[in-house]
């Protein structure tokens, strides 16, 4: 029989997450202003109706929407900075790892071979924000290999650069 693993840091469980001598780069912290930004423009409609059924209607009972829209927002704001601190890259010889994540946590592993498009993407708040997304694709419609958060210069050399990668890796085959 074995034994659970121990995930706290430093071992076996927690190595699967962070493999030794990766060198992680982080995602910029203009990412966390971004998604508060967009959550709270999502979150700006269910508050303010709330608010007015309330004032409109009387009822205070209706007061509960608009304290648990801010309820929400507020949980927002304690995740999402730790979310953004948990998303890294690192490049190496023969893959891409991507990880992220917190309580769930992830670890992407796209050899560059199987890389068949990398492609950028910035919406209008990331280009407010000045960051992009660079996505990878794969032959595996399950791959969920993507990097918000990067700025722009770092998303056009890390396309090139996996492009190139991917390119040499299947020129090999």
């Amino acid at each position: 029989m074995t034994e659970p693993l121990d995930a706290r840091p430093g071992t076996d469980a927690a190595r699967v997450f962070d493999p030794v001598g990766v060198a992680w780069q982080p995602v910029s912290p203009r990412l966390t202003t971004v998604r508060l930004i967009s959550a709270g423009v999502w979150l700006l409609l269910p508050f303010a109706g709330g608010v007015v059924a309330a004032v409109l209607s009387g009822l205070a009972g209706l007061w509960a929407i608009p304290a648990v829209v801010l309820a929400v927002g507020l949980w927002i704001a304690v995740v999402v900075p730790r979310q953004v601190r948990a998303w890294g890259y690192a490049e190496r010889d023969d893959d891409l790892l991507i990880r992220k994540g917190v309580m769930f946590r992830t670890l992407v592993v796209v050899p560059y071979g199987r890389m068949q498009f990398v492609d950028v993407q910035a919406g209008p708040l990331d280009r407010w924000g000045g960051i992009a997304r660079v996505q990878l694709h794969t032959a595996s419609p399950g791959t969920d290999a993507a990097i918000p958060g990067l700025v722009p210069a770092e998303a056009a050399r890390l396309r090139d650069r996996l492009a190139a990668r991917g390119e040499a890796q299947l020129a090999g085959l």
